[in-house]
């Protein structure tokens, strides 16, 4: 008998959620600097790293054979991309408030989404471990 693989049970779905948390992240840390001169606004392409998440899982994989070998996972600022505004300000803060809130609402939206799909998988899995 095979034991499940939650890699291909969950799919994408957990890595997903990983970089809408890390989008949120960013996304308060640019409302919480709105009044700082010469900040500039950031943001993650979602679309970008989860394709290149979907590039990773079909290209070979590397096993790591001892505890001290490198995973091999790219920095979190290579993902992070600096945000144009519409409107510039002053003193070189790019920081539009109201754009980072729908960016960030929406972002919210996508995770409870994607978290509420993990959530019937999990529910799936149990009940197929159960034998429901």
């Amino acid at each position: 008998m095979a034991s499940i693989s939650f890699d291909n049970a969950l799919g994408l779905h957990a890595k997903a959620l990983h970089v809408r948390a890390a989008r949120a992240e960013v996304l308060a840390n640019n409302l919480a600097n709105a009044d700082t001169p010469g900040f500039k606004a950031r943001d993650i392409n979602f679309r970008a790293v989860l394709a290149g998440e979907v590039e990773r899982s079909q290209s070979l994989s590397v096993e790591r054979t001892n505890s001290g070998h490198l995973a091999g996972r790219v920095k979190a600022d290579e993902q992070l991309l600096y945000r144009n505004p519409n409107q510039p300000s002053i003193d070189g803060n790019t920081v539009e408030t109201q754009i980072e809130k729908s960016h960030f609402a929406k972002n919210s939206m996508d995770y409870n989404a994607t978290f509420e799909f993990l959530s019937g998988k999990f529910k799936g899995l149990r009940n197929a471990v159960r034998g429901e």
